[in-house]
């Protein structure tokens, strides 16, 4: 079950003045509002009555496996995108990170709303340089949100490759399953990226088809450029899962040879033994054997069993058998 952890609910407004983000207390004069579940049933109404927003498009992103699309209703143009997030499950099985999605409304005000299922860190980073944004320009602001979830996506498609890395070195001398596990977690979290970075990439490309947000010239070229982007952390997420695929492989093949090693070793120690045993229970009979009068019949039996085992020994170096 894919989980993360949850933020209180909020509802931020800001204002973008002489380059400076200021917070206002209301959505009126706002060029960007922020909004973070969960939600009473009446703050939802409120928003929609205040915002002038059909009720629904506020309520769409709340389902995390809500699919990348847009549409328009009443004149306000609804955006979904797939972004990734850490998982905060207590589940050791669950993937490391999972992708969740993030409503861009674009209200006939010509506000920019972004409506989070969770605590979103492309949100985070663009408000940390929205006093660099084109307030009277949304459909800019739009795209550089594209922008901060691709850069997202790029960031933790690296941070999982460099995690993939340090399980490997821990895996060439392993005979245990543990770091495998900890690959399945990675693997999982690069299968959520595929998915959700081929629908972002195939929803871009219909929007620079369709001109959805009628961009002007420098826009649709940063809208192409976007959907280079994402392609090319498309491309970076698959080539990063078949090479999980093949290492996870063959790391499973080396732990069945280290494990067919380790059982040949024991089982040549084991002959080993077996072999002194063998000749001092010839000699332990009670039936009459040779030399059993003699002086050194107490040390023919070692002596057979030292040459026996030094014999052996050598044999089973020769074959490599440990």
């Amino acid at each position: 079950m894919r989980s993360c952890k949850q933020s209180a609910g909020v509802v931020q407004y800001f204002k973008n003045i002489n380059r400076q983000t200021q917070e206002v207390q209301g959505p009126e004069g706002a060029n960007w509002i922020n909004v973070t579940p969960p939600f009473q049933e009446n703050e939802i109404n409120n928003l929609s009555e205040n915002l002038l927003i059909p009720r629904d498009l506020l309520t769409d992103t709340l389902d995390i496996e809500e699919r990348a699309r847009y549409e328009e209703e009443d004149g306000v143009k609804l955006i979904i995108l797939k972004t990734p997030v850490e998982n905060k499950s207590l589940n050791e099985s669950d993937a490391d990170y999972v992708t969740i999605p993030i409503s861009i409304i674009i209200t006939e005000r010509n506000q920019v709303i972004t409506v989070n299922s969770f605590e979103n860190v492309a949100i985070r980073r663009f408000l940390n340089t929205f006093a660099k944004r084109h307030p009277e320009r949304p459909n800019m602001m739009v795209l550089k949100i594209f922008e901060k979830v691709v850069m997202d996506f790029i960031e933790v498609l690296k941070e999982i490759n460099h995690r993939r890395n340090i399980l490997e070195q821990k895996l060439y001398d392993s005979n245990r399953n543990e770091e495998l596990l900890y690959l399945m977690r990675v693997q999982k979290s690069l299968v959520y990226f595929v998915t959700a970075l081929r629908s972002n990439e195939l929803l871009l490309m219909k929007m620079e088809r369709t001109n959805f947000l009628n961009c002007d010239e420098e826009e649709r070229e940063l809208l192409s450029d976007l959907v280079i982007e994402f392609s090319q952390a498309h491309e970076m997420a698959n080539t990063y899962t078949n090479i999980l695929n093949s290492t996870m492989d063959a790391f499973a093949s080396i732990i069945n040879n280290n494990m067919n090693l380790v059982m040949k070793r024991l089982t040549s120690i084991t002959i080993l033994i077996s072999l002194p045993t063998l000749i001092a229970s010839f000699y332990g009979m009670n039936v009459p054997i040779p030399y059993q009068e003699g002086h050194f019949s107490f040390y023919i039996p070692i002596i057979l069993s030292v040459i026996v085992s030094t014999v052996m020994t050598l044999y089973f170096n020769k074959k490599r058998w440990f």
